[in-house]
């Protein structure tokens, strides 16, 4: 997920931060367009020998004692926003704003930009961990914890936890692929996710003293869970790899959403008064939590 921050200007120069209510460009936005005026890319400049080359369509600005390169993209938007991804950094700038304030305007943010890149090395890093083998002696996180996965090669089919060992056996034939196995450890979890949320749902509910019409198991790639108008509650299945207190703090979450359809700051001090160490757990979820899930 890109993390962006804007600087809004009604007239040129560089302004206060603000929120952007703005959708963000994909990853793949056509190269950055130069509009007339602007200097060429330090890329098409004279390189001293031994500094490293400045990528295809970006610039070059040292900030201290750091070099940074970024990508500029002239739009029709009124604000400067600086967006972390993958790629690096990529500034949107309004076409009559010029380069020198653009890089006024990342000199200013340098703390905050630097953070974001680092973090997003980071993540890089951990997605480049081996894949989750699945195979007799692997271990799978489960409510905060590691499970170890047993397979036991029989023509009867079948699956059994056994809390006290910590092991999920699996009953497979011989010849069972790694695809199957796969599937009978999801299907365990997604009725295991169904039994724990409906017990966590009634806690909290009557905590909160709501009630909700229904809830379902959502397979989201970007969310943790919804409520609608109505009372119906989705929780992503995959938040059964996670400590209970994150489970609950999703739960309450939703629930609060019954009482305040919104995020104001009365929907957040209905969520601490059921679930006092929000601040904890979402924080955890926001920074961590989808570099630990295994890959299924």
């Amino acid at each position: 997920m890109a993390r962006q921050l804007d600087l809004f200007s009604p007239v040129p120069g560089v302004a206060d931060l603000l929120p952007d209510p703005q959708v963000l460009p994909p990853a793949n936005s056509p190269s950055p367009v130069l509009t007339q005026g602007d200097p060429p890319p330090a890329s098409e400049k004279v390189r001293p020998e031994g500094v490293a080359p400045v990528p295809p369509g970006k610039r070059r600005l040292h900030i201290d004692a750091h070099v940074l390169d970024y990508a500029l993209l002239r739009s029709k938007r009124r604000s400067i926003g600086f967006v972390i991804s993958d790629d690096g950094l990529r500034v949107t700038a309004p076409k009559w704003v010029t380069v020198v304030e653009i890089e006024s305007a990342i000199r200013e943010k340098k703390r905050w930009i630097f953070t974001k890149l680092f973090e997003y090395r980071d993540r890089s890093a951990r997605r480049l961990q081996p894949k989750m083998t699945w195979s007799d002696g692997e271990t799978l996180p489960y409510l905060g914890s590691s499970i170890t996965l047993r397979i036991r090669a029989t023509q009867a089919t079948g699956i059994e936890f056994n809390p006290a060992a910590a092991t999920l056996t699996v009953c497979l034939p011989l010849n069972a692929s790694e695809q199957q196995l796969k599937d009978r450890v999801l299907g365990w979890l997604q009725l295991e996710a169904k039994r724990v949320f409906a017990e966590r749902l009634r806690l909290y509910a009557d905590k909160l003293g709501v009630s909700y019409k229904s809830f379902a198991l959502s397979s989201a790639t970007t969310q943790w869970g919804s409520c609608t108008a109505d009372g119906k509650i989705r929780l992503n299945w995959r938040l059964m790899h996670f400590a209970l207190p994150l489970i609950d703090y999703v739960i309450a979450h939703e629930l609060s959403h019954l009482r305040e359809m919104n995020h104001s700051p009365r929907f957040w001090a209905t969520v601490q008064s059921i679930f006092p160490e929000f601040e904890t757990a979402r924080r955890t979820l926001r920074d961590s939590a989808q570099e630990t899930l295994p890959i299924f």
